[in-house]
């Protein structure tokens, strides 16, 4: 299934993802690099970001965003209450921008709302505020769905109607978050014309099957959605 965009999706393991804007702006989201065992070491180090978006505070996800914020200048988007933590860990305030489920960002080229997602959310060992999932539309072009963390929720059937994704990012690892066949289900409620399954096989536990996933998935939409299993590091589309 073709997607036509000028938006470039690259995979850089677990829940990791860099997207490249049309107008050139970079955007990571949940950037778990350096210590992550299926980040290929070209990508561990990311040294031109514009922005980073934040899912949610567990460390597989937020992962190196202080460092990267620390060294590239970008902006760090995230909920409130993970925004206030990072900004006692060193975040600059310019840097730190804050908002909350249902709010909209408008950034240059795009935007980006945040959605629930069903999972916990802590960052140092404190509350980090709930968990969330994020809506990236790029101006006249595609929008892409990140479900960060989450078991599948009645709400995806909206968010297929209010967001109408293109794309949508699913977690199909088990044990942590839905897996492969709660995943699938949950593709045939937001009706994507492209899935891509995510938070598998980092860890032992995380024992979702990707091929499972895309089978069950395609199956169950009768080929409308298109399930892409990325590699990590390489582009996507």
């Amino acid at each position: 299934m073709a997607l036509e965009t000028n938006v470039k999706l690259y995979w850089l393991g677990h829940s990791a993802f860099k997207i490249i804007a049309p107008n050139d702006s970079v955007l990571l989201i949940d950037p778990f690099l350096s210590q992550n065992p299926k980040t290929p070491d070209s990508e561990k180090n990311q040294d031109k970001v514009d922005y980073i978006l934040l899912t949610h505070g567990h460390e597989d996800h937020v992962g190196d965003t202080l460092d990267i914020a620390k060294n590239t200048g970008c902006k760090v988007v995230s909920i409130v209450e993970l925004s206030g933590l990072l900004k006692k860990q060193g975040l600059a305030e310019e840097q730190a921008v804050e908002f909350n489920k249902g709010g909209k960002l408008e950034f240059d080229g795009f935007s980006v709302s945040m959605t629930n997602a069903n999972h916990s959310s802590s960052f140092g060992g404190e509350y980090a505020g709930d968990p969330a999932g994020l809506v990236i539309s790029f101006t006249d072009d595609i929008t892409i769905y990140h479900a960060g963390d989450t078991n599948i929720m009645p709400v995806f059937s909206i968010y297929k109607d209010l967001y109408a994704p293109d794309v949508a990012i699913l977690p199909i690892g088990d044990y942590y978050t839905m897996g492969h066949s709660e995943a699938a289900l949950s593709a045939t409620m937001l009706r994507p014309k492209i899935a891509i399954p995510c938070h598998y096989g980092t860890f032992p536990v995380l024992v979702g099957d990707p091929e499972k996933f895309k089978k069950e998935t395609e199956e169950k939409t009768d080929g409308n959605t298109q399930v892409i299993i990325p590699e990590a590091g390489k582009s996507i589309f």
